[in-house]
């Protein structure tokens, strides 16, 4: 698979900061401008389609057989991946509808394995799929592949790894996912991590839609 190359121009490493940290983090992790992904380019992707404990998927040889367990209510497959360049964050993975794509560092992706279940997954909803999704730019076709989860349905991985959205991300290009926990980050056409616009210290996930807010005024969590 070819390399990705980017370069990434800043005039000072305070604008480099202010351009990259993802709105919503302050003090500490405080950026000025928010993290919208904008094409340095026209769309040229190719796509395929941890924190949480226990391990939850396995993988699935063949993207071809059909979905083995029925969705979750609301959730929406995933049928296009795009590979593309974007201004300051280099290059990254969208869906369909324009939202940022993350691996997840306690996964595997020799063998390709989701460890984001439960509480997990309802802040880092897995890219699903009932079949093949299609692939524009800069993502190869062999790259692309799927495992089965624990609940049965498929997830999109690239490279072997398993890609997520991010609830924390309210509209198509925002990253605000980036570096949350030390353990997320946009992923790459090509599989790996884009870190060439990290935010400042280390963000932390939103709550779980489960949890109420006095259950989780306290909470550190790893996902």
């Amino acid at each position: 698979m070819a390399k990705i190359k980017r370069t990434v121009v800043v005039a000072s490493a305070m604008v480099a900061l202010t351009a990259c940290a993802p709105a919503g983090y302050e003090g500490a992790n405080a950026g000025a401008a928010e993290p919208i992904a904008v094409a340095a380019a026209e769309p040229t992707v190719s796509v395929d389609p941890e924190a949480s404990a226990e391990p939850g998927a396995s993988a699935s040889p063949g993207a071809e057989a059909e979905i083995d367990a029925p969705l979750p209510d609301g959730v929406e497959l995933t049928v296009r991946l795009t590979g593309k360049k974007f201004d300051r964050m280099g290059s990254a993975v969208i869906n369909q509808d324009g939202y940022i794509l993350y691996r997840f560092d306690r996964d595997t992706n020799d063998p390709p394995s989701s460890n984001c279940v439960d509480e997990c997954a309802e802040v880092w909803p897995p890219a699903l799929t009932d079949g093949n999704p299609k692939i524009k730019g800069l993502i190869s076709d062999d790259a692309v592949g799927t495992i089965t989860r624990e609940d049965g349905t498929r997830q999109i991985t690239l490279d072997g790894w398993p890609l997520y959205t991010y609830i924390g991300d309210k509209k198509p290009g925002q990253w605000k996912g980036q570096g949350v926990g030390g353990t997320w980050f946009v992923i790459n056409p090509d599989g790996s991590k884009n870190l060439s616009c990290l935010p400042k210290g280390t963000p932390k996930a939103v709550t779980p839609p489960s949890k109420s807010k006095s259950d989780s005024s306290d909470s550190d969590y790893s996902y």
